[in-house]
């Protein structure tokens, strides 16, 4: 190497590729903050007035073009760079040059290029897409025109292998993104099961029906209003739930549905009126103290009906199947219950034994009218309630049949044993992970 070889364009070359440098780690750290940083913080800064954020927003909505943009400018400064080393090496040290500027461009993009500017944006997302995103907002509409035609002969390509881009998939994973963020604080022991169970509660009422957390008719109580006054009275005060349906003749015929409070008003005003008197309470008439009947589909999704139930100022509906047939009842604490777990008041009925409790040899004892829902959040298991509600459900499902006792299944990875059956009813199981 002579002086004459360290001229001018020497220096000039040098600091190019010390540029291209500077600018390929720009480009690859730009990258990885943006695709890396939370849509959420990047919300909340933009809410307080940040236009780093705002413009990170901007810029991440369409991420195919994003990231096309930075590619197209991260591959042109280091080819670019890599030419420039070649051509520099090559007239200081002859052929061999290439094999030198190839390492050591690969070294230099490697550390300085790659990793280290990767590094620090994945460390702090947030504040690097930021501070990057007002430039690559001016790069991706500098680059746009050549993107786009990058972009459709991408597709053009990919749709030959038969894949085809979906513009909806993002918004439609987005609650998959937050359901997996929940599972996952939680296995890392940042959200509490309590938490994570009223998260995940309130995220599937927009998916799950009504009929999923219904009760079902063979339990609701209700009055016949054919009966004394006296009768209906006691049975009223006896129950310990507010609103009770009334039916004449057969269940199916529901002529209303009876508020314990309204009832007492009407005993009030037949018993302490200006011409009233104990005995009036025989022309007591239940049905016109009753409210109008509320009915709904068994197919309305828990959301809409829990809007509904707001909007109507009302919190007890009847579920009809497709045929009108009266199918159970549902309530708003049914709905809150699925968020924040069982709400129970002085008036509820305390079962003392428990739907799922644990046997001596390890097995699990369930009543067959607990939902699997239920169970599964109980002991985080992971039966399916697609085709079934219960755990009953699920096994005469699976079974094809209405088993005997003392049968045995096993299915999902559990073993199910009935341990009782009355009439057509599957009362309890024994069921333990296989």
């Amino acid at each position: 190497m002579d002086a004459s070889t360290l001229d001018t364009a020497f220096w000039l070359t040098a600091a190019g590729i010390l540029c291209l440098l500077v600018f390929s780690g720009f480009f690859s750290g730009s990258e990885t903050a943006l695709t890396a940083a939370s849509r959420a913080k990047l919300k909340a800064q933009a809410d307080k007035g940040s236009r780093g954020a705002a413009a990170a927003l901007h810029v991440t909505e369409d991420s195919e073009r994003m990231i096309g943009a930075i590619l197209l400018g991260n591959n042109v400064v280091n080819i670019l760079s890599a030419s420039l080393a070649t051509a520099l090496l090559t007239r200081i040290l002859g052929d061999s040059g290439v094999a030198f500027a190839t390492l050591g461009m690969t070294v230099l993009v490697l550390i300085f290029g790659e990793v280290l500017p990767k590094t620090l944006a994945i460390t702090f997302p947030e504040a690097v897409a930021t501070r990057v995103a007002p430039v690559i907002k001016i790069l991706i509409f500098v680059f746009s025109p050549i993107v786009s035609i990058v972009r459709a002969l991408v597709r053009g390509v990919l749709r030959v292998f038969g894949v085809k881009a979906d513009p909806e998939g993002k918004m439609l994973a987005l609650r998959e993104e937050i359901v997996g963020a929940i599972a996952l604080g939680h296995y890392e022991g940042a959200v509490e099961k309590e938490d994570r169970d009223r998260l995940l509660g309130a995220l599937d009422l927009a998916s799950r029906t009504v009929d999923s957390i219904m009760r079902h008719r063979r339990q609701i109580e209700m009055i016949d209003a054919d009966l004394p006054p006296g009768d209906i009275i006691t049975r009223v005060l006896a129950s310990p739930h507010t609103r009770l349906p009334v039916y004449r003749g057969d269940e199916e015929n529901i002529l209303g549905v009876v508020h314990a409070k309204d009832l007492l008003r009407e005993v009030d005003r037949i018993v302490r009126g200006e011409t009233g008197s104990v005995e009036a309470l025989d022309k007591l008439d239940i049905v016109k103290v009753a409210m109008k009947p509320y009915f709904i589909p068994d197919t309305t999704s828990l959301d809409e009906q829990m809007r509904e139930f707001l909007t109507r100022r009302t919190h007890f509906a009847l579920v009809v199947d497709e045929y009108g047939a009266l199918q159970g009842l549902i309530t708003l604490e049914d709905i809150l219950e699925e968020i924040v777990g069982d709400i129970t008041d002085e008036f509820d009925v305390v079962h003392k034994e428990s739907a799922l409790k644990r046997a001596e040899n390890g097995d699990y004892l369930v009543e067959g009218a607990m939902t699997i829902r239920d169970l599964n959040r109980a002991m985080d298991w992971n039966l399916p309630d697609d085709e079934a509600n219960t755990v009953a459900g699920l096994v005469i499902h699976e079974a094809q049949m209405i088993p005997n006792e003392k049968q045995v299944f096993s299915f999902h990875g559990f073993r199910f044993e009935v341990e009782q059956r009355r009439e057509n009813r599957i009362v309890k199981l024994k069921m333990r992970p296989l």
